[in-house]
């Protein structure tokens, strides 16, 4: 094509990109630094920037807390947060025993004293935030293998992070890439380590349809808990002690009960954790015929043995609850995207998009010599990972599918790290770190139930067994090579392992690599082996991350120069605000999902058993229909769950749902399964988020359980 011909075709593709970008006006995970840039009064919120995040002043935000992995808000003057229960779940699962079991049961603390310490919870609250990018960057040298790119880069933020610590006494610095291998913002947050769980409602309201409904619409799930963070009494963060007292946040949410109609605007602030949206048809084919495939056959195989062995025995269903959980709902996840990847024009469109991008790198000379093959080379890496990957994957399931295998990992591994200097070791094992790494892993080892252990383990040897480079493995090969080989080395690995004693593994944590080898027990023996191995491999995947970093950074480029605007950087576990309406939506021809639900749904989808087993004092009160306060104006019905447009993803459960005012009036705890494909791209006839109703938690806490108290915390009449 003539040079000034391509050029005006470019041009003109810029231009329909640029109108199609205001159409979807509505997409994006916005960091606090974009919220002044975006007009919120025309987009119908009554709230200024200033009044969601102004570092240093009282604002919405400091309302806002990331719980773990979760999002939480704070809903009274006295640290009580309101959550998600399947982000509660492990601290509920913790608590439980076969003669309490709270799952079943639920648990309402009546006072102060009878709240329940959740170790391995921690709160953050977001303070501030700089850019910190050229900081970053410095480290990164041109003669640098991409080995060295990752690991100079991961040294420099951890030196940042640690400086700010010191600047900023008692609070968490964390350094975060936002856009690949570009930039990067220093985070500043305040940091809680006495979390402690308030109530629960029973599993068969928190998690009522269980995996069935999981992903679905509609949805009646009470997937809410509240939780409290402490502190010591001079107000620092400080570890579980009976003489903390309650956080005092600098604000907190109102709640208000009335809630929201189809049509009105929400908004959410949270903690979204990953999405790829700005990365290209190679990686999406990868994740299409390689990895996501795998993890669904590897994940559906561990829930039904975990399944198996739970339904002979509460207890080890009690020990394996919150792990089958978390692998289930990724697992629906998984097979969602792969369905959507499938059903969608999403590849159809990247490749188009990247068609013409690249004809504009190569309507420019100096462009098409430093750029032209940036994207040839993004393909490269993903083609070496989609040959590698599966032996890679498999090997990777053995060390966390078998438990025994798992535990002895991270005590090799923080053994050999911590004869490192700080800065130099894996994160986990940071002083930092240190502390709660030992705790997660003592919570994890009461959790070992062997014989489901020792199913797993021969089964992750099988699917080792289909791959030739397996056969170059010295170990793997010999216990891989007939049934009676893999038998006895099953035998002699849970024979010989002391993984499931508390006190063992605890003091291993005192030990160094040669004295866990000396201790002789079969689990470090076998990862001892393997342990070269696991790490060339942890290093091979720090030389593509350093590689793709590189050569993203240099894509983003393209396309900021191709579209002449600035794009939201992917969810990366910081705070976002995303809004949209309560909204249904068409999955499919001739269907039309309305937005709100209400406990009519749950008396006609209860069979009695699990997971539509909802408990008989709901169900008569429901039942009832006498007028309540919580009822929808229009429905005559307590609502249940509500939908709505926003974008969100993983790490926005427990996230609040706003009014314009910035009111709470639910809770997000999850997604519709066509909007599982959110992490790739953003629709808005097919992304849905689905949360709690704010009306349907108040109804439960104080109508179906004795928790008027807490809506009195909360500022809320006790019906």
């Amino acid at each position: 094509m003539h040079h000034s011909r391509l050029w005006a075709t470019v041009c003109l593709w810029i231009l329909a990109l640029e109108t199609a970008s205001l159409v979807r006006a509505e997409e994006g995970m916005f960091p606090m630094s974009e919220l002044g840039r975006m007009n919120l009064k025309e987009r119908g919120f009554q709230l200024s920037s200033q009044e969601l995040f102004s570092a240093g002043q009282t604002c919405l935000v400091d309302g806002i807390c990331r719980v773990n992995g979760c999002t939480g808000s704070f809903v009274s003057p006295d640290g009580l947060i309101i959550t998600n229960h399947h982000c509660a779940f492990e601290a509920i699962q913790n608590a439980s025993t076969t003669q309490n079991d709270l799952l079943t049961n639920g648990f309402v603390a009546k006072n102060r004293m009878e709240e329940i310490p959740s170790p391995g919870y921690t709160v953050r609250i977001t303070q501030g935030f700089e850019d910190i990018s050229g900081q970053v960057l410095s480290v990164v040298q041109p003669n640098m293998s991409f080995l060295e790119r990752t690991k100079a880069i991961d040294k420099r933020r951890k030196e940042l992070e640690r400086e700010a610590e010191a600047k900023n006494a008692g609070m968490r610095a964390e350094v975060a890439e936002m856009f690949v291998g570009k930039t990067y913002v220093l985070f500043l947050y305040t940091y809680l380590k006495d979390v402690r769980l308030v109530f629960a409602p029973p599993q068969s309201i928190g998690n009522f349809g269980g995996e069935i409904d999981n992903w679905e619409w509609p949805r009646h799930t009470g997937d809410f808990s509240f939780m409290r963070a402490y502190t010591a009494p001079d107000g620092s963060s400080a570890d579980y002690s009976p003489n903390n007292v309650p956080f005092k946040p600098k604000r907190f949410v109102k709640v208000n009960p009335k809630g929201v109609d189809e049509n009105d605007l929400v908004f959410l602030l949270g903690y979204p954790g990953r999405t790829v949206r700005h990365k290209t048809v190679s990686f999406l084919e990868y994740e299409q015929k390689v990895r996501l495939p795998m993890i669904v056959d590897s994940y559906a195989w561990q829930i039904e043995t975990m399944e198996k062995q739970g339904a002979k025995d509460r207890r080890v269903a009690i020990q394996h609850s919150a792990r089958s959980k978390s692998l289930a709902n990724v697992e629906k996840r998984s097979r969602g995207q792969l369905l959507g990847l499938q059903r969608t024009d999403i590849l159809a469109k990247k490749k188009e998009e990247e068609k013409k991008l690249q004809a504009f790198i190569e309507s420019n000379q100096d462009r098409a010599t430093n750029e032209g093959t940036t994207l040839a080379k993004i393909a490269d890496v993903y083609a070496e990972m989609t040959e590698n990957t599966p032996f890679e994957i498999h090997l990777r399931e053995l060390r966390t599918a078998c438990r025994s295998l798992s535990f002895a990992f991270t005590l090799l591994d923080a053994a050999t790290e911590r004869q490192k200097g700080d800065l130099d070791r894996e994160t986990p094992y940071m002083d930092r770190n240190f502390d709660q790494t030992s705790k997660q892993l003592l919570l994890d080892v009461k959790d070992l139930d062997v014989p489901t252990d020792r199913i797993l383990f021969d089964g992750m040897l099988q699917k080792l067994a289909t791959h030739k480079k397996t056969q170059e493995i010295g170990l793997l090969k010999n216990a891989t090579q007939s049934d009676q080989a893999r038998s006895a080395e099953t035998d002699k690995l849970f024979a010989g392992s002391k993984m499931r004693d508390e006190d063992f593994v605890r003091s291993c944590l005192k030990m160094t690599p040669t004295e866990l080898v000396a201790t002789g027990d079969t689990a470090l023996l076998w990862i001892s082996e393997l342990y070269p191995l696991l790490t060339a491999h942890r290093d091979l995947d720090k030389k593509r991350e350093g590689e793709l970093s590189k050569l993203y950074g240099t894509w983003m480029d393209v396309k900021q120069s191709a579209l002449r605007q600035d794009f939201v950087p992917d969810a990366n576990g910081t705070l976002r605000l995303t809004h949209g309406r309560v909204r249904g939506y068409s999955p499919s021809d001739a269907l039309y999902k309305k937005p709100i639900t209400t406990v009519q749904g749950i008396l006609e989808k209860t069979t009695g058993k699990e997971p539509f087993d909802a408990p008989q004092r709901l169900l008569d009160l429901a039942a009832k229909r006498e007028a309540s306060p919580f009822d929808h104006p229009k429905l005559q019905r307590i609502p249940v769950a509500i939908l709505y447009s926003t974008d969100t993803t993983g790490g926005n459960s427990g996230s609040p749902v706003f009014n314009a005012s910035g009111e709470l009036v639910g809770v997000n705890f999850d997604r519709t399964f066509e909007a599982t494909i959110n992490d790739f791209a953003w629709n808005d006839g097919y992304s849905r988020s689905i949360g709690v109703d704010i009306r349907y938690v108040l109804w439960v806490t104080g109508t179906v359980y004795s928790g008027q108290h807490l809506l009195k915390e909360m500022g809320v009449p006790a019906p």
